[in-house]
């Protein structure tokens, strides 16, 4: 239970035998070793090329030469690029096999006795792991599960596995948005499950703890495990998996390149989950009312900060809905309390000031391109087409251009990139005409564009009258008050798929 990523590294090294990394890749462990310096170092290309390194340790105990033919080898290739002394193979010999009984080394094990419960056995695992790599609540859960309900855990690694290679024919979990690591789909589990983000109580909860009395029953272990297994279940079934990705495009959002928070996605999902298991909602009810949230949910940031605490709010303003029409109506109404007018007008153009390049608010501008139906800026061709995430190229079909370039700014004086690349000075065009402005100024590549946009793409685009024409400052100020507007007229369009629903319970 201690040291296992040590033991499993040099397990794996003495046997030659390759490890599963934490995105489920298999790959082999190369340690090369410097006889003569007596240093280990993990190998790359220019220790590979080296005569004075054993390139791969794994070789001295499970290749195909005994030692001394290993040891002769290895001098005998030495001597190719430079003079071996007698001294020389005495010392580098007795080096080698010094590494060789390192299979040898005595480890110490404490073993608990076979009458020691589960309980204590998963008590000891959690005490223990106080040092060397901090666990968190999730990995005490998952160790749970591998004590109780092992098929559990390797359900949720199979499903990640899977998860992250393209299928070939069999339905499959692949997706655009996210490779999801067991831990993230146990939070959706509990958060379906038990109602609850924070996992700081679920551990005891699942070990059969009373959290009034204190008290441990085996009986309530079981039954809490049942809920878990059942909501486990729902999570992986591949159905309703993908029914929420398509919660996902309905916003607006493509694929994980536009995806500012994956917690944001991971508790959308949970909401998802309720809202089809527990409240029956199906079809394009559940599917917009999930978009409207996950446009705002990924606009403001809402799972950034202190994700856990702010979803266990949410759950219990939602919790009061009995129907399926007041859970609708409660999550319409947290959708309205943090779009504001004030959040339209005010917050979101300040928040466009930034040079980010991974923004929320730069996402979700791009959503609102793709809900409007908008042309890429002067092409025929539609933002929602360029952003396919299937389509792989040597250079992106769509790039983020400079209205006013680099190269053009710099020579007028503003050489900061936090003011070069402010969100407000980027447009999505065509990679050809991307190449063809290059750096010239605005006042000079637009009047040879402008016959191209009607009215439609420099409100799509966000280009105040005479743009090109103003100085960079008031240009920067003028297009984020019109970006934020684009953006609440494409979530706007979101909200009016929905229909008016009873009010939520207080």
């Amino acid at each position: 239970m201690d040291g296992q990523q040590r033991l499993t590294s040099l397990y794996a090294v003495l046997k030659g035998i390759p490890i599963v990394r934490e995105d489920f890749r298999k790959e082999r462990i190369q340690i090369a070793f410097h006889p003569r310096e007596e240093r280990f170092e993990v190998a790359d290309a220019a220790i590979k090329r080296d005569p004075e390194f054993i390139a791969d340790i794994s070789e001295l105990w499970s290749g195909d030469l005994p030692r001394n033919k290993f040891v002769k080898a290895f001098i005998a290739s030495l001597g190719r690029s430079r003079p071996v002394t007698a001294d020389d193979e005495d010392l580098l010999t007795e080096r080698i096999d010094s590494l060789f009984d390192v299979r040898n080394y005595p480890f110490t094990a404490l073993e608990l006795s076979p009458s020691v419960g589960e309980e204590d056995v998963a008590e000891v695992f959690v005490r223990i792991n106080s040092k060397g790599t901090v666990l968190n609540q999730a990995d005490f859960i998952l160790t749970l599960m591998s004590v109780f309900w092992d098929e559990g855990r390797a359900e949720l690694e199979r499903f990640c596995r899977d998860a992250r290679t393209p299928p070939i024919s069999d339905p499959s979990p692949y997706n655009h948005f996210i490779e999801p690591d067991p831990d993230q789909l146990l939070r959706v589990s509990v958060g379906l499950g038990f109602r609850r983000a924070r996992l700081q109580h679920v551990y005891s909860i699942l070990r059969g703890k009373d959290l009034e009395t204190g008290e441990f029953s085996t009986e309530r272990r079981d039954r809490q495990f049942a809920v878990l297994k059942a909501a486990q279940a729902d999570v992986l079934d591949l159905q309703n998996w993908h029914e929420f990705f398509k919660a996902v495009l309905r916003a607006g959002y493509r694929s994980s390149s536009m995806i500012s928070s994956n917690m944001g996605l991971l508790y959308s999902n949970v909401l998802f989950l309720l809202g089809k298991r527990d409240f029956g909602l199906a079809g394009d009810e559940l599917r917009d009312a999930i978009a409207r949230w996950f446009f705002m949910a990924q606009l403001t940031g809402r799972y950034t900060g202190s994700p856990e605490t702010v979803m266990e709010q949410d759950l219990g303003r939602l919790g009061q809905a009995t129907t399926a029409d007041q859970l609708v109506a409660g999550l319409d109404r947290i959708v309205a309390d943090s779009l504001t007018d004030d959040f339209w007008t005010v917050t979101l153009p300040n928040e466009l000031g930034t040079a980010a390049a991974r923004s929320p608010s730069l996402f979700a501008y791009y959503a609102a391109l793709n809900l409007i139906g908008a042309r890429v800026l002067f092409s025929k061709l539609k933002v929602a087409e360029l952003f396919d995430p299937a389509v792989k190229a040597k250079r992106a079909a769509l790039e983020r251009h400079h209205l006013f370039p680099k190269a053009y700014l710099k020579s007028v004086g503003f050489t900061r990139m936090r003011d070069i690349n402010q969100i407000a000075n980027f447009a999505l065009v065509e990679w050809p005409d991307n190449a063809d402005i290059s750096d010239t100024a605005p006042s000079q590549y637009f009047p040879r564009y402008a016959s191209r946009l009607t009215d439609e793409d420099r409100y799509w685009h966000a280009l105040p009258d005479g743009w090109h024409l103003m100085p960079y400052p008031r240009f920067l100020e003028a297009r984020r008050k019109l970006v934020a507007r684009v953006i609440r007229d494409g979530f706007e369009k979101l909200r009016a798929s929905g229909s008016p629903a009873p009010d939520a319970p207080e």
